[in-house]
């Protein structure tokens, strides 16, 4: 046990130097590094620090940054799933550092499920980072409407109550990994995968706590491969995400070491307003666009903030 949890710890340190250098290389490639402006800087590492430190402590980060990113117009809407899986990568690597080393989970489980959510992010990367804005918009309008769906059921219901086990095995492996493929697909779309995981992950019969270096661990890994093919596409923003990294990466250490837990029951109801509301404008905007195209009136076009 020790010893794959050894080996799936260096992997995901390999794969996110790997991303981090690889990615560093592109902005300095770019000029990105030196056109930051810091009126745009500023905003995505608050935001970035916000948003990660009650992401490590469960709550989930792609609806309020979103959320944000909108109400301070700091990403086209054709650029949101890009930037949010970029901006979001690293943090997500160090909370599933911290949560694979101290919660157990079998090994071949583990694995597997975390394999089969980065397959599909690969796959969907692929997909949305060519969306039009007005795909984008309706796709992360529905998603986020999911998401929101899923934590509601959490308010009411709770999360629900599992076994002690710690592993699956048989159809229920089957069914977690395929579950999690298509949870990876839908990150690359904007739904966070944390909500939807833990419900998988206990409805199937394991322990709550196991839901978390899971999660965790999936987005861990997917996210760096979902961003290498956004940033190939430049199909996001890269001084916002820059700034996500910035802020994030401080802020999962302060919640995982110093914080620990928070009482969040109000925090995921102010979560849940933001998503439907989010959701809802994204919505209107697609609908907005779509009407304004069957009436032969030019649609305007989202252009990628310069770099």
């Amino acid at each position: 046990m020790a010893d794959a949890k050894v080996v799936l710890l260096g992997c995901l340190v390999l794969l996110a130097g790997g991303f981090a250098g690889w990615w560093i290389a592109c902005l300095r490639r770019a000029r990105a590094v030196r056109a930051v402006d810091a009126g745009a800087l500023a905003p995505s590492v608050a935001i970035g620090a916000v948003t990660n430190f009650f992401d490590t402590l469960g709550v989930g980060s792609f609806a309020p940054t979103t959320a944000l990113f909108r109400a301070f117009h700091l990403v086209p809407d054709r650029l949101l799933p890009g930037t949010l899986n970029v901006g979001h990568a690293l943090p997500s690597v160090v909370q599933a550092l911290v949560f694979i080393a101290i919660v157990e989970v079998e090994p071949r489980t583990l694995v597997l499920m975390i394999a089969a959510a980065v397959v599909g992010a690969w796959l969907g990367a692929s997909a949305v980072a060519g969306w039009s804005r007005r795909r984008v918009r309706l796709g992360m309008g529905m998603a986020l409407l999911v998401a929101a769906a899923l934590l509601a059921r959490q308010l009411v219901l709770g999360t629900p109550a599992g076994a002690e086990a710690r592993a699956l095995d048989g159809v229920r492996l089957a069914v977690g990994v395929a579950g999690n493929f298509a949870l990876g697909v839908l990150m690359t779309v904007g739904v966070g995968l944390y909500a939807p995981c833990m419900i998988l992950v206990t409805l199937l019969g394991m322990n709550a706590k196991a839901a978390f270096p899971i999660m965790m661990g999936s987005c861990a890994f997917l996210m760096p491969v979902a961003g290498v093919r956004f940033v190939a596409k430049a199909a996001y923003v890269p001084r916002v995400a820059l700034g996500l990294t910035l802020g994030g990466v401080p802020a999962v250490l302060v919640a995982a070491f110093v914080v620990r837990s928070l009482p969040l029951g109000a925090v995921r109801v102010l979560v849940l307003g933001v998503a439907v509301y989010t959701a809802v404008s994204l919505l209107l905007a697609a609908r907005a666009e779509g009407s304004a195209g069957s009436r032969g009136q030019p649609q305007s076009r989202s252009a990628s903030t310069p770099m």
